[in-house]
C-alpha cells in the first residue's frame, strides 16, 4: 500500500477526450479513425491515472537514481604509446596526399 508523500499535492485528473486526442493527432499529422480515437483517449487517461498514484509513494528515503544498474566506466587507462608510423597506416589507402589519406570532397 502506497503512502502518501508528506506535502504532496493533490493534483486534479486531467480529462482526456477524444476531441484533445483528435486536436494533438491532427497536429503530429496523424490520421486517426473514431474508434483508434476513443481507445486512444482511455489508454491515455489510464496513463494519467498510474502517473497520479507513483505521486502518492513516499520516496524520502531512497537515493536519486540515474540507472537501476550500477555502471562502471569500461576504459583503458589513457597511457602514452609509439604511434603507427604514416607509411604503416597508408600503405592500404585508396589514395593518398603526402602523409594523408585522400578522400573526396563531400562538403560544397
Amino acid at each position: 500500500m502506497a503512502i502518501p508523500r508528506k506535502g504532496a499535492k493533490k493534483v486534479a485528473a486531467i480529462g482526456i477526450t477524444p476531441d484533445t486526442v483528435k486536436y494533438v493527432a491532427h497536429l503530429a499529422r496523424i490520421d486517426l479513425k473514431p474508434k483508434e480515437l476513443e481507445k486512444l483517449s482511455q489508454q491515455l487517461e489510464e496513463i494519467l491515472g498510474l502517473i497520479d498514484k507513483l505521486k502518492e509513494v513516499d520516496i524520502k528515503d531512497i537515493a536519486p537514481t540515474s540507472h537501476i544498474l550500477p555502471i562502471n566506466n569500461v576504459l583503458r587507462d589513457d597511457k602514452p604509446a609509439e604511434s603507427l608510423a604514416s607509411d604503416k597506416a597508408l600503405e592500404n589507402a585508396p589514395q593518398r596526399q603526402g602523409n594523408f589519406f585522400a578522400v573526396p570532397k563531400i562538403i560544397e
